[in-house]
């Protein structure tokens, strides 16, 4: 999937939109759902927030949690449902409309730090700090099996977009993939000499990209796993965060040392080290059509940053501390982020009518 995009739309600024302060405690992450009119926002208060993005208004406050809100997402493409994974060592399952939840899924022995749905949204998987990766079908609500072979904690799990395919991550430096009909082990990617921080498939689903505290990330083709295809060096501190762009044309990593890298899977050089950051880069994500990439630090602050060039095309300031999570909406023009601060600010380069004062 590619896309035309004028030069016009790439040097719209993003704008302040909205400061939003529901949550009494820290954010732990946020998302979009697939069409940007609902975000939601987990927190260590115990809650998750469905919003509303006209109006920056509360439409559900998720409770039943009895601890940290850690791992969340919308069931895309549908987002009638959100998951929510919590230290209290349970995942819900919760109805969008009326806020009620519908299932909690009970498993874990320690708190759950990831968790994806399938492509179909019959199934989730949740990652925890137990070593373990449990699959739940979500029309019976019950444990299809558990995924047990890491021998240290599970920090990222996703799907392939076609949804047989299961990636986790894990603090015992491999990444595994999994088949998702019947729980074996398909390789084990094996290279990383500390703790991953991130991994991510391509939306072919042909190749993994694995960041580790060992500055390095590497990718990986899943026709030969036994090699990883290129090991991209350069960071001077622990890589915090990895992700491909929607094409799988370019990698992006955020780094303890201040800085991002580009990197290109087809010639497998770094393209740009992004520099600007005074503190380490958390979060790095590109926007659907690949011509920006947004990194959010520990510096409270988001940069917007041109793919094609390497400038940075805005900073976005005002939270009071750190930015645990930052996310694009799908058509680039909505970012949202989320701070230590308890607040979540709302940014767009659409003009200010779209938007509820």
């Amino acid at each position: 999937m590619f896309f035309q995009v004028t030069s016009e739309k790439q040097d719209k600024k993003f704008k302040l939109i909205k400061t939003l302060r529901c949550h009494e405690l820290p954010l732990t992450n946020c998302a979009f759902n697939k069409n940007g009119d609902k975000f939601i926002t987990g927190s260590y208060d115990q809650t998750c927030i469905v919003w509303d993005t006209a109006s920056g208004k509360t439409l559900q406050k998720l409770k039943g949690h009895k601890n940290v809100v850690y791992a969340i997402s919308f069931n895309l493409p549908y987002a009638d449902k959100v998951g929510t994974g919590s230290f209290d060592q349970t995942a819900k399952l919760w109805n969008v409309e009326d806020g009620k939840c519908l299932t909690t899924f009970k498993g874990h022995e320690a708190e759950i730090v990831c968790l994806a749905f399938d492509p179909t949204s019959s199934q989730m998987v949740t990652g925890s700090m137990d070593k373990t990766a449990i699959l739940w079908n979500l029309e019976t609500e019950k444990k299809l099996f558990d995924i047990n072979k890491h021998e240290a904690e599970v920090i990222s799990i996703s799907f392939n977009s076609d949804g047989d395919k299961i990636l986790t991550g894990s603090f015992d430096h491999t990444a595994k993939v999994w088949d998702a009909y019947n729980g074996e082990e398909i390789c084990s990617l094996e290279e990383h000499e500390g703790e991953l921080s991130a991994c991510q498939f391509n939306f072919a689903g042909s190749m993994v990209v694995t960041s580790s505290i060992d500055k390095t990330c590497k990718l990986w083709d899943l026709r030969n796993p036994s090699k990883s295809l290129k090991t991209f060096i350069g960071h001077n501190d622990e890589i915090m965060d990895v992700c491909f762009n929607l094409s799988g044309t370019k990698i992006a990593s955020g780094s303890s040392d201040h800085t991002a890298k580009i990197y290109d899977v087809k010639t497998l050089n770094t393209e740009y080290t992004l520099v600007g950051h005074s503190k380490e880069i958390s979060r790095v994500m590109f926007d659907s059509r690949g011509t920006n990439l947004l990194t959010g630090s520990s510096d409270s602050t988001c940069r917007v940053w041109n793919v094609e060039t390497g400038d940075c095309r805005q900073i976005l300031d005002g939270h009071k501390e750190e930015i645990f999570s930052c996310a694009f909406n799908y058509d680039g023009d909505t970012i949202i982020t989320a701070s230590k601060d308890n607040t979540c600010k709302i940014w767009s380069t659409k003009d200010e009518n779209n938007f509820d004062n």
